[in-house]
This record gives structure tokens, sequence and C-alpha cells, in this order.
């Protein structure tokens, strides 16, 4: 993958000993510092760096506050309470981990809108994908899990409609459900098994995000032509040129963040949530966090239960597809003019589902749903496969630098002299 020679020289006797025994500094230097980075590379491609950073800070505030959590249906409430009011520092470890819950999704959703824009899921790129839609099936297993922890009413009966959804399974859905209430109802046994999985899920997200990152580095980082890297002059060190723009938007995301969490750190969350759970009473209108809404308008616009259930969990497992179903040699969007419309028809789809799954499922709403989620299966099992077989993409740079050079959109010079040299 590099053509840049190796830097790291052991300065000591003591890192010299280590380097021949156990060379750890000389695999990170190879590969955080020496790495080659695409010359090209956007701000879009800070977020892989900024969700790193974000899961550290949910691991380590979420040890923090376990330490005081009673996973009880008796104190569960109460102890939540007591964490913002009474331990020190409390209220901000609180908002932090509650806060960075949606930052943390925000940032992946982003993520995910450039892989799928430039094509990062393509080969030689597909099991870095997969992994990826893997890391994101566990990211919403444990927010939905960490959701349930407050135990006020809307992640009671959250957890109620949700989990209830695995009943329409065939042959296994009612033993699932079994299991995961821990009895025949949500109750203080289900809380205290949502309480485990949601503590071990994140160290499991933390070692799958290790083999992404390693799966990157073996392939290497795509980039906004999705032409692969061929000379030298292609690339540029990771250090500095890479680490400083990622520090540079962590910086600038890390004040959205603190804005959240110190002036308006519910304002994502909902009312309801901040009264206690009581079985006998429901909440006029049941919804997730805001990250789930999508999906859970896919749920809804299917009249059938199973039907719905199948169709939630599909929308999701289809992304894993992404390199198969799309049959485009061209990586980047950016040189697609049909399928970018289509594209951007998709990311307004999944807005207007987020729109729709927070309002109640009637009328208009319903409907609504149906068109968006017709156009979301649509867009990976008809669009992209026919786009890409029909398109005449636009003329790619020569190489990476040629687009730099070449203002990337347009014809680069080297296309430009070929371009007059068939005219003659």
């Amino acid at each position: 993958m590099s053509d840049h020679e190796p830097s790291y020289h052991p300065s000591n006797p003591f890192s010299k000993w280590m380097d021949s025994r156990l060379p750890i500094m000389r695999m990170m230097h190879g590969q955080f510092v020496d790495f080659p980075t695409p010359r090209n590379l956007n701000y879009m491609w800070t977020f892989g760096g900024i969700l790193t950073f974000m899961l550290v800070v949910q691991i380590v505030s979420g040890l923090v506050l376990s330490m005081h959590y009673q996973p009880s249906d008796a104190e569960a409430f109460n102890s939540v309470e007591l964490i913002r009011r009474d331990v020190n520092y409390g209220w901000l470890l609180r908002n932090i981990h509650a806060v960075g819950a949606s930052m943390f999704f925000f940032a992946v959703y982003l993520h995910m809108a450039r892989g799928i824009y430039y094509g990062s899921y393509k080969a030689p790129r597909e099991i870095l994908w997969i992994l990826g839609v893997i890391i994101f099936l566990l990211m919403m297993a444990a927010g939905f899990l960490g959701y349930a922890l407050v135990w006020g009413q809307m992640s009671f009966w959250g957890v109620t409609v949700i989990t209830n959804l695995f009943s329409a399974l065939p042959l296994v859905g009612t033993g699932i459900t079994k299991w995961l209430w821990g009895g025949y109802a949500v109750s203080g046994v289900t809380l205290n098994r949502f309480f485990s999985l949601h503590f071990l899920l994140p160290f499991v997200i933390f070692g799958v995000v290790i083999l992404h990152i390693w799966a990157l580095h073996v392939v290497g980082q795509n980039n906004p032509t999705g032409l692969d890297i061929k000379t030298k002059s292609d690339s540029v060190p990771m250090l500095p040129f890479a680490i400083m723009k990622d520090a540079f938007a962590l910086a600038m995301f890390a004040l959205v963040y603190a804005w959240f969490v110190f002036f308006v750190p519910n304002y994502l969350g909902d009312a309801d949530n901040f009264i206690e759970a009581n079985p006998l009473s429901t909440p006029p209108h049941i919804v997730p966090e805001w990250y789930f809404l999508p999906f859970y308008a896919i749920l809804r616009s299917i009249p059938s239960k199973l039907g719905g259930v199948l169709m939630m969990f599909g929308s999701i497992a289809l992304l894993a597809f992404l390199p198969w179903l799309d049959t485009s040699n061209v990586r980047s969007t950016k040189y697609r003019p049909i399928f970018k419309w289509f594209l951007w028809a998709f990311f307004f789809s999944v807005v207007a589902l987020g729109y729709l799954g927070g309002k109640p499922a009637e009328g208009s709403y319903v409907m609504w749903s149906r068109v968006f989620t017709l156009y979301y299966f649509a867009f990976f099992l008809i669009i992209m496969p026919v786009v890409g077989l029909l398109e005449t993409p636009r003329k790619l740079p020569s190489s990476i630098m040629d687009a730099v050079l070449g203002g990337g959109g347009g014809p680069t010079a080297a296309n430009a002299a070929t371009a007059a040299a068939e005219k003659r």
C-alpha cells in the first residue's frame, strides 16, 4: 500500500531493545504516521476519527455511570436522578453519555452517507463496508438497550413495543421475546438483562472497530475521485496532513457536542421519559429516539406485523449487499450524473422517514411513509442495479494528482491533450 519509506528509527537503547523484540511502536508509526493518505480527501473523511473518539467517550462515561446506577425496576429511575443531583459532576457525566449517543449516531449517519456517495463499499473494500454495517447494527442494539435503562415512561413502553415485535417471527419469535423479558412481561428482570448487555456491547463494538481499521489499512482509503493511489505523488503521509485535518474537524464537532451538553442536554429527548415507568399508564404516542425513527416509520408503514418486522430488519440488512447491488464500475457518484439525482432523492427519503416516524401512525403520515419506504427499497433493488448498467459516467481523471491539479470535476490536462489529439 505504500511507496513511502519507513521513517521510524529507534533513538535510544530502550526503544531499540523494544523494537527488536516487540515492534509495536514501529507498527503504530507505519500505520498512523507514514501511512499513505490520498491527497484529495475532504472533511467528510474526518468522521472516522470522530466516531473513534465518540466510542471512547461513551465507554469511559458509561463505566463511571455504571458505578452509581441501580438496575432494578424499583431503583433505576431514582438512581438516574440521583446521579444528576448527588454524584459529583454526575449531571455532566449523564449529559455527556446521553447527548453522546445522539452525536454518535449523527456522525455515523454522515459517515455512511459519505461511503455511499463516494462508493467506499466497492471492491476491494467489501469487507470493510460489511464490518461497518455490523458496527451500525451493534450501535443500534446498544442505543436501544441504553435507552431502556432510564426506566421512564417512554423507555418502558418503547421496550414493550419493540420487544413484542419479535413475537411475530414464526417458530422462534415467542421464545426470543420471553428470553428478552426474562418472563412473560417487561419487568425488573428485563431491565437487569438489558443493563448487562448494554455494558457488554460497547466492548464488542470496540473489537469490531479494530477489525474495521485493520481492514481499512489493508486496502487503503477511498477518495472523492474513487481512484486508487498509483504513484507517490497521489498521496501524503497521514501525519501531519490527515491527522491535522481530523484534529480540526474533531474540535469543531466537540464545540457542537459541548453546546448540547451544557445548554440543551434534553433537547433531543422525550418529556415523558421524566415520568417514572408505569405499566398501567400508556403514553398517547410512543416513539423511540430520533436515530431510530426512519426504521420505525418503515415498520409502521406495513399493515402486517410480521411484514413490518421483516421490512425493518431488511432495510438495514440491504446495506451489507451494496457492493453487489451497485453494478457500475465507477466508484464516485461525482462522475455519475444520472445516479447522483436518485441518490440525493434517497437521502431525502431517509430524512423524510425520520420525520414521519415521529408522527402519529394515522392518515397522510402512514401514506407518505409507504411512499418513501417503497422508494427506499426500490433504490437498492431496482435503481442501483439498473442505472449502473445503463448510465454513461463522466470521464475520470487519469490519477488522483491530475484530479487535484485539474479541479477534479472537468477534464484534466492529460485528458484535454488526448481529446485535442483525437480531434486532429
